[in-house]
């Protein structure tokens, strides 16, 4: 699926919930589905910088994609982390650095969030965003 096929989805799946507070404790539900980080994984190497929960993230390249995976003590960090490395996950570096997050706006997602959860967002868009530039060099594909 290309992203901007993953955009329109996930627009009309947020976009179908109309109310604010059913949106996200929809994707707090999806997030507690997923497996959690191993505990290797859930150290300071892994951790995301200036965020008040305790957020991990990890990344992979692979076959020219990049793979995205995170955990939060927070139920609200983990999901909105989780939406972001979701989306972006199995996408090549040059998709992702084409398409920001600012799309979230239009489902309300970065909205309703405090200045410190929206701090989070940022923060892993940051994180998604290296990675993939890290990656967008050609003397890169498929390691």
């Amino acid at each position: 699926m290309t992203i901007a096929e993953k955009k329109q989805a996930l627009l009309a799946q947020l976009s179908a919930i109309k109310n604010s507070q059913e949106r996200f404790a929809h994707l707090i539900s999806l997030a507690r589905q997923q497996p959690p980080l191993e505990p290797e994984f859930k150290t300071d190497a892994y951790r995301v910088e200036g965020c008040l929960a305790k957020l991990w993230f990890v990344a992979t390249f692979r076959d020219g994609r990049c793979y995205f995976r995170t955990d939060s003590d927070s139920a609200i960090v983990k999901s909105v982390a989780a939406l972001l490395a979701d989306f972006y996950s199995g996408q090549t570096p040059k998709e992702i650095l084409t398409t920001d997050p600012s799309f979230l706006e239009t489902v309300g997602i970065s909205q309703h969030l405090t200045q410190n959860r929206r701090n989070s967002l940022g923060k892993v868009w940051e994180k998604i965003r290296a990675f993939a530039g890290a990656h967008a060099d050609p003397e890169h594909a498929g390691t």
